[in-house]
């Protein structure tokens, strides 16, 4: 599209690597080798294409898919929808209103790969979450006793246990000595091999027979896929600080990073960390707090149509930013002063518990910011001093 609005022309590219080729020659052709003189307006925030057109230095501009929505009702009010008609929009959009949209840029090589690691950190986390509250719901329907042991089922000396003793007939008949042996071998000292051989010797519940066998087989079944699961977490959090290493290293040898300051905040440990530089290293490199308390649902919603004026938390973020920035804020009240002065006095306004934890974090967030375009990490004393005076 030109910018009258005039279609110059209209195809359809296969999604493979020639398809590609073929969209950036077209391109090239029409502008005749000036691909700075083409906007190019896509839904998604990454991909082959995304990529694949600002290595060859189109301008690329990314729409949030519910804005689509709403300039789609400028073309149409019946509603319809199909390819041809979202990228006639896309394109007449960006013409008219190019401030709505959101210039991108390639991320550097490291951002890319620690964006992939946390990704699949917290993949991993929800399989191992959903697996485990499977293994629970079957302990539960024949073995009750070994949930009031591990509520979260996510122990490997548990794992050990429940080979050894799949129901509650062989649990019975285990020795204390092996089952001290399992806790040794584990370092649990919460509990004792008297009290674990306790919960074992419990009354069983009275099940029709075979149920009880048939059940312990499918847990047996879990167990390999929630170590596999549990080793995998191991090597991606393995994996992640090496690379926030190497980005420290990189600081030191005299190129530009976040990561040093970033880690300097109170509770911004590895995950936090990860998170912030996978899901808002834009918004951290152009030091923009506003759009930092936005794409972490820390910035309110306000509703207001003449007398009426509703303020509410905000759903349309990131959902990694908004669990990332949640967590922050309460390791920071565990292990900050001010984070935690922060949070009682929002809780003495009558402020919900998430709702101070939302101010605690616009709080860091804003410290953050400051530290970023001052180049100095967290010093608790400066933030006393400021609050004294």
């Amino acid at each position: 599209m030109d910018c009258d609005g005039g279609v110059v022309d209209r195809k359809t590219i296969e999604h493979s690597g020639a398809g590609l080729a073929q969209l950036v020659k077209r391109l090239e052709e029409l502008t005749r080798a000036e691909p700075g003189l083409v906007a190019v307006g896509i839904e998604a925030s990454g991909g082959a294409i995304f990529e694949c057109l600002i290595e060859h230095r189109f301008a690329v501009y990314s729409l949030n898919p519910k804005q689509m929505d709403r300039f789609r009702d400028r073309h149409t009010v019946a509603g319809s929808k199909d390819d041809r008609r979202n990228a006639m929009v896309l394109a007449d959009s960006l013409r008219t209103d190019r401030p709505l949209f959101h210039r991108m840029r390639l991320d550097d090589p490291l951002e890319m790969r620690i964006r992939e690691l946390s990704r699949a950190e917290q993949d991993v986390q929800q399989q191992q979450t959903r697996l485990a509250n499977q293994l629970r719901d079957l302990l539960w329907r024949y073995f009750p006793q070994l949930i009031k042991l591990s509520p979260s089922m996510d122990e490997g000396w548990l794992w050990d246990l429940l080979e050894l003793a799949p129901t509650p007939e062989k649990a019975r008949e285990l020795k204390r000595s092996r089952i001290e042996k399992i806790l040794r071998a584990h370092r649990i000292r919460r509990l004792s091999g008297e009290e674990v051989e306790a919960a074992l010797q419990e009354q069983a519940l009275e099940l029709a027979p075979g149920s009880a066998a048939a059940t312990s087989e499918h847990v047996l079944l879990l167990l390999p896929v929630l170590r596999l699961l549990q080793s995998q977490h191991k090597e991606i959090a393995r994996r992640i600080e090496t690379v926030l290493g190497e980005m420290e290293q990189q600081e030191q040898e005299g190129e530009h990073r976040d990561v040093t300051i970033l880690r300097s905040m109170p509770g911004a440990g590895r995950v936090v960390a990860a998170t912030m530089l996978a899901e808002a290293s834009e918004a951290l490199a152009e030091r923009d707090y506003r759009a930092l308390r936005s794409y972490t649902g820390v910035a309110p919603v306000t509703w207001q149509s003449g007398k009426r004026k509703a303020v509410g938390m905000r759903r349309s973020c990131n959902p990694r930013l908004r669990n990332a920035v949640y967590h922050w804020s309460m390791v920071s009240i565990q292990h900050d002063e001010r984070s935690r002065e922060h949070y009682a006095a929002l809780r003495k306004k009558g402020h919900s518990h998430s709702r101070a934890l939302r101010g605690v974090a616009d709080r860091l967030l804003a410290v953050l910011t400051a530290m970023l375009r001052t180049g100095s990490k967290y010093d608790p004393t400066l933030r006393s001093a400021a609050s004294r005076q």
